[in-house]
């Protein structure tokens, strides 16, 4: 018999250890320590399994999380309405992990989602709600809320009309946030991994001060978040590229804009700046996650226009 008390408890101390796992990991959880999970009443309660759809042993018939693995089995997407599709548990309608997210829909139950970025790595988002059932694309619609709206109780989310109204604004808002999250996350991770945590200028190594640099900005209808269009560079170098400080040709070499080689200062400038002049870049192993040619040129022009407009040739 479902135990709504229980449930209630569980999902709660869950998504608090979350909250702290966050705290200590940063965004990206690794997933042995989703596997090891938390203990509760004395009972160890990992949050993810083998399947996508995940129930630990301590809730009777609704699921706990759900996951997309990254190059998974499954067309886990966006929808055009916004909202998370996510698959169905196989083919069948009334397999009992498909069973368990309907229930969670009628009761309006919260779950966590993660969210594959690269493998054994993931990012969480909670509380999550099944929101639609769709058989006939044997998917599920997910909806992400705001966690500082969440109320533990036995109900989860009863309310009037307006009430409903408003959640389902705030939902909208929060999925959509949580939507370019997860993109930005995994175009770090990707560029991070295919440059083994190394910054492209540099080699400095450490990852806590290492982030993704898009080549062509994501703002531009070009500047796809693809490995191709990334470069794993330090918060220095990441600067010094943004703002045209130094430039980048197609074929890996940098150059130094002209203004900032003739400049006296510091160490800071001579070594970290000024003594890229000419280099090449570190570039990923395989081939596929280089930078694209054809995305540096497009960026070098930029930088060879900021000299014309400004006063620095």
């Amino acid at each position: 018999m479902f135990d709504a008390g229980v449930d209630a408890q569980v999902r709660t101390v869950a998504f608090g250890w979350l909250s702290s796992q966050v705290a200590t990991h940063g965004d990206v959880l690794p997933r042995s320590v989703l596997a090891s999970g938390f203990v509760f009443n004395g009972v160890r309660v990992p949050l993810i399994g083998p399947q996508g759809i995940f129930k630990p042993k301590v809730l009777q018939e609704v699921p706990l999380t759900i996951t997309t693995a990254p190059d998974g089995p499954y067309d886990d997407a966006f929808g055009t309405d916004g909202l998370l599709r996510y698959r169905y548990r196989g083919s069948d309608p009334d397999h009992p992990d498909d069973r368990g997210l309907r229930k969670a829909m009628a009761q309006r139950l919260p779950l966590a989602y993660f969210h594959g970025v690269l493998p054994g790595r993931y990012v969480a988002a909670w509380p999550v709600y099944i929101v639609g059932d769709h058989p006939e694309r044997l998917a599920f619609s997910v909806a992400v809320d705001d966690a500082a709206a969440l109320r533990p109780s036995s109900s989860w989310a009863l309310g009037d009309r307006v009430s409903e109204d408003r959640t389902e604004i705030r939902r909208a808002y929060a999925t959509a946030a949580v939507r370019g999250r997860l993109h930005q996350r995994a175009f770090r991770e990707r560029v991070l991994e295919a440059y083994q945590q190394r910054c492209a200028f540099c080699r400095f190594r450490h990852p806590e001060l290492l982030d993704a640099a898009h080549i062509v900005p994501d703002s531009d209808p070009s500047g796809e978040p693809v490995v191709k269009n990334g470069l794993a560079l330090c918060t220095l170098h990441h600067g010094a590229f943004d703002r045209f400080f130094v430039g980048l040709r197609p074929d890996y070499t940098i150059e130094v804009r002209a203004d900032i080689l003739k400049e006296e200062d510091g160490p800071t400038l001579a070594h970290a700046i000024q003594a890229l002049h000419q280099t090449r870049i570190s570039i990923p192993r395989v081939a596929s996650q280089r930078p694209d040619p054809a995305l540096l040129d497009v960026r070098y022009q930029q930088f060879r226009q900021s000299f014309r407009d400004g006063s620095t040739v």
